[in-house]
């Protein structure tokens, strides 16, 4: 590997993980170049705290939600710098083109060729801002919450406008329940996922692969550690358990009161009614990138 590329992967392993230079260098050489892998070598040696859901964030930009009659629409416009995301062209693009996304149902292909308020396409504002702005600006990803049968809320964290920030929550309910009974409810589920991230509302959501890898990682960790099977085994049942209940929402603690689960919250407000989670989507700006 290129010097420069080796010290380039060792910087980025190094702040990913907070794992020293020596350690990272040989994980990095190790793992050809791999990031992913590199951290998950880290993890198995016992060096790295590093897990599934670390994120490095390699991009700015900002998330929109828009709202109309229960029906939801959110929206992540990056760029390269924080800068331009305090941009007031590039904020009024974002909002902009979130009101587009809630009538095109969330689909980016309509949203592109869609007009905006000057009579040109998404696609072509874009590339105008591009120019005037001297950035790379790309709209990312798309999402759309419909109302059907469901109640659905929102939430904006880090709001630099009404409903623009850096990570934002869409979330339905399925309920008997009246709508007037169950808003504070829906309004702290989106908070908890903006705060604690969910892979899955329930275990049984959550993807197997994900499980497995993170089963695979604790026993190699485990192995280390000289201890015997049936101790190692019991170890691994224990942490995989912990695993689960942070990151399936019905199973996660409570923002509020961490002494009871989302699940008992829910159960409580329901009362002898229904109240079940449908779906969430979550974006935090630069995620995955």
């Amino acid at each position: 590997m290129i010097v420069n590329n080796l010290l380039k992967k060792v910087k980025e392993l190094r702040e990913i993980t907070g794992v020293g230079f020596k350690d990272c260098k040989s994980a990095i050489e190790e793992a050809n170049g791999d990031i992913e892998k590199s951290i998950e070598l880290l993890r198995k040696k016992g060096i790295s705290k590093a897990n599934k859901r670390m994120e490095r964030i390699a991009a700015e930009g900002l998330i929109s939600i828009s709202e109309e009659d229960n029906n939801f629409s959110m929206i992540e416009v990056n760029s390269e710098t924080d800068f331009v995301a305090k941009n007031n062209e590039f904020i009024n693009f974002v909002e902009d083109v979130s009101k587009i996304a809630l009538k095109k149902d969330g689909k980016m292909e309509s949203i592109l060729i869609s007009e905006m308020i000057n009579k040109k396409k998404v696609k072509d504002n874009l590339v105008d801002l591009i120019s005037k702005i001297g950035e790379k600006i790309t709209l990312r990803r798309s999402a759309f919450v419909k109302k059907d049968r469901s109640i659905n809320f929102s939430y904006v964290h880090g709001s630099i406008k009404k409903n623009i920030g850096k990570l934002g929550v869409l979330l339905s309910l399925e309920t008997t329940k009246p709508k007037d009974e169950i808003i504070n409810l829906g309004k702290q589920l989106a908070m908890q996922v903006a705060a604690s991230s969910p892979l899955s509302i329930d275990k049984s959501d959550l993807d197997e692969n994900i499980l497995k890898k993170e089963k695979e990682i604790i026993l190699e960790e485990l192995k280390n550690t000289g201890k015997n099977t049936n101790i190692i085994d019991k170890i691994a049942t224990g942490k995989l358990n912990k695993f689960i209940a942070e990151n399936t929402l019905l199973n996660q603690e409570w923002i509020m009161e961490s002494k009871k689960k989302v699940s008992d919250i829910i159960k409580e407000v329901a009362g002898k009614e229904k109240i079940i989670i449908k779906k969430f989507i979550r974006f935090k700006v630069g995620e995955g990138l």
